[in-house]
């Protein structure tokens, strides 16, 4: 930011890997020394151009978004979404860098073992803060390779699984996820998208409303087979190629690009499937199932954008503080606005301590290495990631854009777009109130109770039996007494957890939650 206009202030840094003390104190107390130093060089090349191309690549993406190209110049429906070639460059360095690949490649495994999560998550969290919101369909693709890895069939981890962790961009794909339907949202066991059999395998018939990163190559889809159960039980889960077997489009339409408060460069749209081609993946009654794990991933990567958001606002504002001059000295200089830097930094570091834990503790259970205590902390724990690092984000984004006063709401500055970006992350993968009901149900399982508890006592957390005491009274309420509870226990749990990691890393800091604690 800054560098087209000799007027602008200069705020990033050369290389944001070289800035980031927070990430280079995290890694070199988690990772092995050996580990660390093989990772070093490729976060360094990765530091670069998250201060440069990459920021110029992500600004031209958003000066210049996909637009939906129906028809042919002979009426023949087409619809192609036509992205900018800035779009295709951040495609490639996301697969060049492998940030979908380094779980899946075998040589990187061997290395990196069960930290090969925590690494990925790392380069992630530098390409993510101005790259028009890439990171998205990196997730998805990151969450359709896990669930053929594990659930596919060998043809289709050769055909479909090879190109989506592949490091050639020119033979990369990314895959979008269709899931969401216009009458259900986020209660997908309303979704009514019907698929039935042929001689030719499995066609989807029926509307999804929100499709991600809709130009993809492949999707993975739900819909409800024939005959199937109500309810989330009968849905099974299906690759659908944009692509047919010959070469034409495959048949589904797109309606239209959904006009975005924000994330306006990543091409969102509205699918009506016409018997669309679809293979079955994994068992048909493990679809929801199966789509769950998918979350799982995708909820981390939500983590780890707002994480980065809240780190590039940051990095922006502490830099233009040093600058501005007003009432006779530097903005860093006043008491006041020194301490809501210290405080968003202070929310930073929490944001990124839980998800890079989050990403420690799903490289372990990959790797088959954790304990049964691990698997139920990781289950109540990215649910709480994914919802309180999402509300961060937005709550650090707009104390950004106010540190800058009336500069930070002029959009040529693009200081706003960090706001816009911010706000979906609340939504994304499961909205506050669906992650607070779903921690509840999680933690109704006394193991759950017990792993959280256990991790806020390893961690000597500030607040920790404040947050076990609510946890116990919430639990033992009538249930709908705790459901209206549900958002306080989530968000307390959250800070709790974060507060105790920052002081494990020894910065006594105890997070206020910006904006964020319900009545």
């Amino acid at each position: 930011m800054g560098r087209e206009y000799a007027s602008a202030p200069e705020l990033l840094p050369p290389n944001t890997w070289q800035a980031d003390e927070s990430l280079q104190g995290l890694l070199a107390a988690w990772l092995p020394a050996p580990i660390l130093a093989w990772a070093t060089p490729l976060l360094l090349e990765m530091g670069r151009p998250a201060a440069e191309e990459l920021v110029r690549w992500g600004d031209a993406c958003e000066q210049q978004p996909a637009f939906l190209r129906s028809f042919d110049g002979w009426g023949n429906r087409v619809d192609e979404v036509v992205y900018p070639p800035a779009w295709r460059q951040l495609a490639a360095s996301a697969a060049t860098h492998g940030l979908v690949a380094f779980p899946y490649e075998g040589e990187t495994l061997a290395r990196l073992g069960a930290n090969v999560r925590v690494v990925q998550a790392a380069l992630c969290y530098l390409f993510a803060p101005a790259t028009a919101t890439f990171l998205c369909p990196v997730a998805m693709t990151d969450g359709a390779a896990r669930v053929l890895a594990e659930a596919g069939t060998e043809r289709q981890r050769q055909d479909l699984l090879t190109h989506l962790v592949t490091r050639d961009p020119a033979a990369a794909w990314t895959s979008g996820q269709w899931m969401t339907e216009r009458q259900g949202g986020s209660d997908v066991g309303r979704n009514a998208v019907v698929a039935k059999r042929d001689d030719d395998g499995w066609r989807l018939f029926g509307q999804k409303f929100f499709c991600s990163n809709i130009g993809s190559q492949m999707a993975l889809a739900l819909a409800r087979p024939e005959g199937a159960a109500p309810g989330t039980r009968g849905l099974a889960l299906f690759v659908v190629l944009r692509d047919g077997r010959d070469g034409r489009p495959n048949g589904y339409r797109i309606d239209r690009l959904k006009d975005k408060l924000g994330t306006r460069a990543m091409a969102t749209g509205e699918v009506t499937l016409e018997g669309a081609h679809a293979e079955l993946v994994g068992d048909a009654e493990r679809g929801f199932a199966q789509m769950t794990a998918m979350l799982n991933i995708t909820r981390l990567h939500n983590a780890i954008t707002a994480a980065a958001i809240m780190r590039r606002a940051v990095t922006l504002a502490t830099a233009y503080a040093a600058q501005r001059e007003a009432f006779g000295r530097k903005l860093q200089d006043h008491p006041l606005h020194r301490e809501v830097l210290d405080q968003m930094a202070a929310e930073a570091d929490g944001a990124l301590y839980l998800t890079m834990r989050m990403a420690q503790l799903l490289g372990r259970i990959e790797a088959g290495t954790a304990d049964a205590a691990e698997v139920a902390l990781f289950r109540v724990g990215i649910a709480l990631a994914k919802l309180y690092t999402g509300k961060q984000a937005v709550s650090v984004a707009s104390e950004a854009i106010e540190c800058f006063g009336g500069q930070g709401y002029m959009e040529d500055t693009a200081l706003p777009r960090l706001l816009r970006d911010a706000q979906v992350l609340p939504i994304w993968e499961g909205t506050t109130s669906v992650l607070s009901l779903d921690v509840l149900r999680v933690l109704r399982k006394p193991e759950a109770v017990e792993a959280v508890a256990g991790e806020l006592v390893r961690l000597d957390a500030p607040d920790r039996d404040c947050a076990l005491d609510i946890a116990r009274k919430t639990l033992a309420d009538e249930p709908a007494v705790a459901e209206g509870a549900a958002r306080r226990l989530a968000f307390t749990l959250a800070g709790a957890w974060m507060s105790g990691l920052v002081r494990q890393a020894g910065k006594e800091v105890r997070l206020r939650g910006i904006g964020l604690q319900p009545p």
